[in-house]
């Protein structure tokens, strides 16, 4: 409510804080009780403590989704902000500090975090009605610069901590050490309900069985679909899943007898392919569709599993192109070593060296079957004078001969045409007898989702480069990551389902009001990005009026679609004071429970 001006209003100071998407957020938060959880099963610690834990966690979750600032930064792009909104009292902010925050990393790290996070995601699947009948495993690796020599995977502080050492890295960085994080969402909405990490130097198909076992404790049954790469395709692992009534679908790799046999027909044989699947390519779409057909193989697996093979379309361009791309960088490579060996210096001399290195050539492009060289020796002569001075008519020549390799090579079109028959082909292979082709095959189609959400993981929400120096501190803060996928993911889901029951397509979201057909939580959060709150505040600290930025079109639409009204939306800060007051006095509460007070 304003009040009356007083009669000097040049006493008057305008405070302007920022509301953002916060409303919207803590909304969500709100949902899931993740404050609450923090509260209840993050460990407090030093009664000193003037930050809880719950409440430095909750504005470092909010911070992630939001900004992505360094724990040094957080103080001052707290203050930018409404403090009520990040779950902060009033006089909260002049204790917020880098160290504070800190703390509250170190006692999420001593906290079962197992737990807290079963917790989390079983309130999470009842709250938003989540189906668990089919999820969806893969992994990353988030990128350190640094020795971090402490991170040797000991025990510490009576808890397991990982080695942050050199491994396979998936962004292309072996000079680099990592950890392996690996995440794992349900078919409905891609919403992340499981993580962990393990050791940088990990390798993937081990990691397959703790975390089906993990996602068998956490559903309560094991009669959900594990679908994953190639990595989880070991003997190992399936006989695993199925011995214990689980199902799986996975993509066999090249390495197996069942892959090479096929090829090796298929080059002969036509397959009595069967039309599955029929969809429009995203990329063109004024471009043919994009056609997947399907064939199960009359002979099972030696564990008895089925293998299911497949020819799609858009494949079948790409894995031309790609031979194609080998071929021509063969060929190019091929050149420039036939112009070393008709240099007149060159120490390529004998056929055994000219061959090796043009084998070595084909074996680094893998085009071996599609291109032959030969190497030949070509006999040159040259001529000497036989005595010394000027030449003349009667000057007398020595014949001199040598032979010099010569390098040929040509591309065999029977192999290539033969090779083209198995363009666009992939198997997968599955236990469960009740899938036709066309469910295998859209099961595993949905592994983008689940990769999408790695790509929102390092670009969107900013996890490289990890400004910590603590390695216990780091495994925390990538819980808080997970947290963060998972709240993410939710939005979008909740967003995009209100748009299909209203049989919306598209909204004008992007600049110039361009169609956005699937919104993003990062395009929903810029669109509030901006938005702040305004108050005329006098010496004595008395508010004498409040305003607010106007919204516009694209942020009411959003609004009335999650059925939030634009008058509760902007007064949030101010119903949210006593929330932020409540739950430090419930932080305080437990504290002293477990003191014994």
């Amino acid at each position: 409510m304003a009040s009356a001006l007083p009669q000097h209003p040049e006493s008057l100071q305008l405070v302007s804080k920022a509301i953002g998407p916060l409303p919207l957020l803590n909304r969500f938060l709100e949902r899931l009780k993740i404050e609450h959880f923090f509260a209840e099963l993050v460990p407090a610690g030093d009664r000193r403590q003037r930050l809880a834990p719950a409440v430095g966690l909750g504005v470092l979750l909010r911070n992630i989704l939001i900004a992505r600032q360094p724990l040094y930064g957080l103080a001052e792009w707290a203050n930018r902000f409404e403090p009520a909104l990040l779950g902060l009292t009033t006089e909260a902010p002049q204790y917020f500090n880098d160290d504070r925050v800190g703390r509250c990393l170190d006692a999420l790290f001593r906290s079962d975090r197992a737990t807290l996070m079963t917790e989390i995601v079983v309130h999470a699947v009842e709250e938003f009605g989540l189906e668990l009948k089919e999820l969806h495993n893969d992994s990353t690796t988030v990128t350190f610069t640094g020795q971090y020599t402490e991170a040797n995977g000991k025990p510490e502080r009576g808890h397991p901590a990982h080695r942050i050492t050199y491994g396979v890295n998936k962004d292309f960085r072996p000079d680099l050490k990592q950890l392996l994080f690996i995440l794992t969402t349900t078919a409905d909405g891609a919403v992340p309900i499981f993580s962990h990490v393990d050791h940088g130097n990990t390798s993937d198909d081990t990691t397959h069985i703790r975390t089906w076992e993990s996602l068998r404790k956490l559903t309560g049954s094991a009669d959900f679909l594990y679908v994953a790469d190639c990595k989880l395709c070991t003997n190992q692992n399936l006989a695993h899943i199925a011995a214990h009534s689980g199902r799986f679908v996975t993509v066999i790799p090249a390495t197996w007898r069942e892959h090479t046999q096929f090829h090796t027909w298929l080059r002969s044989h036509a397959a009595p392919w069967v039309e599955v699947l029929r969809r429009p390519d995203p990329r063109h779409k004024d471009g043919p569709p994009n056609i997947y057909h399907g064939y199960e193989h009359p002979l099972r697996t030696a564990q008895g599993f089925r293998v299911l093979w497949y020819f799609s379309s858009q494949k079948e361009t790409l894995d031309h192109a790609a031979r194609e791309h080998r071929i021509a960088a063969a060929d190019k490579a091929l050149q420039l070593l036939a112009a070393r060996v008709g240099a007149p210096r060159s120490r390529l001399n004998s056929l055994e060296q000219v061959s090796a290195a043009a084998q070595k050539i084909l074996a680094d492009k893998q085009v071996e079957r599609f291109l032959h060289v030969e190497v030949t020796l070509l006999e040159e002569q040259s001529f000497t004078q036989a005595s010394r001075g000027r030449p003349g008519p009667r000057t007398a020549y020595i014949r001199h001969s040598h032979q010099r390799p010569v390098l040929h090579w040509h591309s065999d079109a029977q192999a290539l045409l033969e090779e083209a028959r198995t363009d666009g082909v992939f198997p997968l292979i599955t236990n469960d007898e009740t899938l036709t082709l066309k469910d295998a095959l859209q099961a595993y189609k949905h592994q983008p989702s689940l990769e999408k959400r790695h790509q929102q993981l390092k670009s969107v929400l900013g996890v490289r480069p990890v400004l910590l120096k603590s390695h216990l501190r780091i495994e925390a803060f990538l819980f808080l990551y997970f947290l963060a996928l998972m709240t993410e993911a939710l939005i979008e889901r909740d967003f995009r389902d209100r748009m299909r029951k209203l049989d919306i397509n598209k909204l004008p979201l992007y600049p110039e009001e361009r169609p956005c057909t699937a919104p993003t939580t990062e395009r929903l959060f810029e669109l509030f990005a901006d938005l702040r709150r305004h108050r005329l505040v006098d010496d004595t600290g008395h508010v004498h009026q409040r305003f607010y930025d106007k919204l516009n079109d694209p942020q009411l639409t959003v609004l009335r679609l999650f059925s939030i009204s634009p008058q509760l939306y902007l007064s949030a800060a101010e119903e949210s004071a006593d929330a932020g007051a409540t739950l430090v006095e419930k932080c305080r509460e437990i504290r002293s429970e477990k003191r014994g007070i």
